[in-house]
């Protein structure tokens, strides 16, 4: 990787706020230290640090290009051209290119935009691929948690269903149900919302805070719909494009109401104004 690497982007750009740091008593579940992610020879992001805490949701934000799908997948593993370090539940994430850590794989289920649901196999055929791949379970054990995982995001009785054959919030909440398989300690979700309308957007979103709240599961979503953010969110962090990193972190309630950065303030006012005026952005958020 080539490319500036002397402009780091460090906590100092926190929300002054008590829940900056996360959630009282938790400790954190993932650490990101310094990740310098690049294309070539465009750097996406660079020098991004910061905390997630077990049993949080913390919403990844920003503009269109900042980064915030790069940061994803640089989380589990799936860009190469990486500098720094992700740890999860205190193991290193090594790219796939240099052979994974599949004990950190299983620990994670990731729900894609797209759901990224295999077409010729049924709703039940989705959610079992992960066990028949990764455990030794006998047929009828993966048929019960087949049934008690789509039990769990509401989807009891689609077990036969092909994914043509559900709707969009449908086809989310199976790829989330196979995201849920190996129970994993951490979900990551890329715009999980994308394409759906108001209202079954809203029914995804409860269908996450139910399953964070049922089983301590700590979630990382990249997102840019308000109503999702502060329905679900326990903290954010914004990215910036122009900064290449962390511009704000703290919770949406705090980022909306306390921080003084323009770039935020836009953001949660759905405001286009003063967009580019550097002089008015402030990073005492």
């Amino acid at each position: 990787m080539t490319g500036r690497t002397d402009k780091p982007v460090s906590p100092s750009v926190e929300c002054d706020t008590p829940s900056s740091s996360g959630l009282s008593g938790a400790l954190p579940i993932i650490r990101v230290e310094n990740l310098t992610v690049a294309y070539g020879e465009e750097i996406i992001l660079r020098d991004v640090s910061f905390e997630v805490f077990a049993g949080e949701v913390m919403a990844v934000l920003g503009r269109s290009g900042c980064g915030k799908s790069t940061l994803f997948k640089a989380m589990i593993g799936l860009v190469d051209n990486v500098r720094g370090t992700v740890y999860i539940d205190g193991n290193l994430v090594k790219p796939m290119s240099e052979g994974g850590t599949e004990h950190i794989l299983r620990k994670v289920g990731v729900l894609f935009q797209s759901g990224a649901l295999f077409s010729s196999f049924t709703v039940a055929e989705n959610v079992a691929f992960p066990l028949r791949q990764f455990t030794g379970l006998s047929e009828r054990n993966i048929e019960h948690i087949v049934k008690m995982k789509l039990s769990q995001v509401g989807l009891s009785g689609k077990e036969h269903y092909l994914p043509s054959e559900l709707s969009g919030g449908m086809q989310k909440r199976a790829a989330l149900a196979r995201a849920m398989a190996l129970d994993p300690k951490i979900l990551f979700f890329d715009e999980p919302s994308a394409g759906l309308d108001p209202v079954t957007s809203a029914e995804l979103d409860l269908t996450i805070l139910h399953i964070t709240e049922a089983l301590n599961t700590t979630i990382v979503i990249v997102t840019h719909e308000l109503a999702s953010i502060f329905s679900v969110a326990s903290r954010a962090i914004m990215l910036d494009g122009d900064e290449k990193g962390i511009i704000a972190i703290g919770t949406p309630d705090e980022l909306r109401s306390s921080c003084n950065d323009s770039r935020v303030q836009q953001f949660f006012g759905r405001s286009t104004a003063a967009g580019k005026n550097k002089e008015k952005h402030s990073k005492n958020c």
